[in-house]
């Protein structure tokens, strides 16, 4: 039952993809416009959530069991990244580091937030935050080392990257128990609630640009999404079922390693001059095949976790 509901919740998010796909295939949303919606969606929308997912009362517990969430996912990504040195070694340096990068990095945000919304409800967010900032301390230093060497690695744009600073301005006052007058809060909170169907549509209209026949024929793929939708959520576990982790943050952590490769994987091939073919078709097949692995991965995490 349990899967039934969870297949129905993700297919919900896969019909929201659909209504971009079509009217991207329509011609009526451009790709020239995705770029700005997905500024929208990572410098507007995303502070915005983590803001409004922290608007609660502080608990020396909830801190707890988030700060261990996120040294956690860190380590996680440690060791995917030191696993994935044994794959893609015959490739050639763009299309194995492109590869590499998409196993370690999923789409957290924009559909690691919706997904968890869908599944666990709207107050489970605040357990998406360890995850999240973790995400973003990794693409922006070892995703930026990887993808395009040491020469654009910088301390200042990891700062300064949206979720950053958004945490930056919604920690402290988690800590000190300040609550946003009404208005800001409210307004805040309504940008917050575009991430769902927004970014199912940008994901949308960005998979109808890709050539999909090439992608299903495209054997290298494979791997990549078989390592990225099962064995990262198997791996993380394997590391957490062990440590007795709060239900939710287990099944949180859990369902975000299993979401597919993150859209950014595309953005940085074509920014550092990447395998950029490469990096848009295993985001599509990745988001695709996760409509068969997420609700799988989903229903053994709320088994684990004993949410079921």
């Amino acid at each position: 039952m349990n899967l039934f509901i969870v297949t129905g919740q993700v297919g919900t998010l896969f019909l929201l993809m659909s209504i971009g796909f079509v009217l991207a295939k329509l011609g009526k949303l451009t790709q020239e416009a995705l770029p700005q919606l997905s500024f929208l969606l990572l410098y507007v929308v995303t502070p915005c959530i983590i803001i409004d997912s922290l608007q609660v009362e502080f608990d020396p517990a909830l801190f707890h069991d988030l700060a261990a969430s996120f040294f956690l996912v860190l380590l996680s990504f440690a060791v995917c990244a030191v696993v994935c040195l044994a794959f893609f070694r015959k490739e050639n340096k763009d299309t194995r580091d492109t590869m590499r990068f998409a196993v370690i990095f999923g789409n957290t945000g924009f559909m690691g937030f919706p997904l968890m919304s869908a599944i666990l409800g709207e107050d489970s967010l605040i357990y998406s935050m360890p995850v999240f900032v973790a995400f973003n301390l990794g693409v922006w230093t070892y995703g930026v080392y990887l993808m395009g060497g040491k020469e654009n690695f910088s301390i200042k744009k990891v700062l300064l990257s949206p979720p950053i600073l958004g945490i930056l301005v919604a920690l402290p006052m988690f800590f000190l128990g300040i609550r946003l007058p009404s208005a800001i809060g409210s307004t805040i909170g309504f940008v917050a609630d575009l991430n769902t169907p927004l970014a199912m549509i940008v994901i949308g209209a960005q998979m109808a640009a890709a050539d999909i026949p090439a992608t299903f024929r495209n054997t290298r793929l494979y791997t990549t999404a078989v390592l990225k939708l099962i064995f990262l959520p198997a791996l993380t576990v394997v590391m957490l079922l062990p440590l007795g982790l709060n239900p939710i943050s287990f099944v949180a952590v859990v369902i975000l390693a299993g979401v597919p490769t993150a859209g950014v994987t595309a953005m940085f091939a074509e920014q550092f001059d990447r395998d950029k073919e490469g990096s848009a078709q295993v985001v599509t097949l990745s988001t695709l095949i996760s409509i068969v692995t997420l609700p799988v991965v989903a229903v053994i995490a709320e088994q684990l976790g004993g949410l079921a």
